[in-house]
């Protein structure tokens, strides 16, 4: 059995980390690799990736309904004044991540998104420029091939750094590249993997 694990009762190999947890598997099948070109769900997805650090990302999946909550909707112009006030009150919402530096971090992030979109097309244009402008589809037979960062999330990480944003090390951007479909991961047994389609689950076995 390759690193795509089991056949669920579905009838649909996934990739290994896709655990037995439906929240889980319903972002591996609905969400992660599918190709984002909204700026504000990137910038969403960019913030979010960078609260996992250290943690694992089935916390922040759990979390996220609270995040968006807590966070206006990661409406980069209103975390952008965010003040002290409304830094306490974040330090003091056990639904999310109350780390101090990842939140004046995301509000530092914030400014510095709203800095690059007045200069550039867009704030998903600037991003997908590190991958030509289109998915990159990898053909991963085990997840142990898979890299930690690749040249191009080295790339994103030096710029986004350059701009202001924080918590945009190469491992964050390339988890967040993985995540938004600018590279697809799935191993190839995956069924969400390009090769496979969209084909039809098998039954399982009685």
């Amino acid at each position: 059995m390759s690193e795509a694990g089991k056949v669920a009762e579905d009838g649909r190999q996934r990739c290994g980390w896709a655990t037995a947890d439906p929240l889980y598997i319903a972002y591996h099948d609905e969400e992660w690799g599918v190709p984002e070109y909204d700026s504000r769900a990137l910038f969403e997805k960019l913030l979010l990736d960078g609260f996992q650090a250290g943690l694992s990302w089935i916390t922040i999946l759990r979390k996220r309904d609270r995040f968006r909550t807590a966070f206006d909707g990661f409406a980069p112009e209103i975390i952008a004044r965010y003040d002290q006030r409304k830094l306490d009150a974040l330090m003091a919402d056990a639904g999310i991540v109350r780390n101090r530096a990842k939140i004046t971090g995301a509000i530092a992030s914030a400014r510095a998104y709203l800095a690059l979109s007045a200069r550039e097309e867009s704030f998903a244009a600037y991003l997908w420029q590190f991958t030509g402008g289109a998915p990159k589809v990898n053909a991963w037979r085990s997840r142990d091939e898979v890299p930690a960062e690749t040249a191009e999330s080295r790339a994103m990480s030096k710029a986004l750094k350059a701009q202001g944003f924080t918590f945009v090390g190469p491992t964050i951007c390339y988890a967040f590249m993985q995540a938004v479909g600018m590279v697809n991961d799935h191993v190839t047994g995956c069924f969400r993997h390009p090769a496979h389609g969209r084909r039809k689950p098998r039954r399982p076995a009685i």
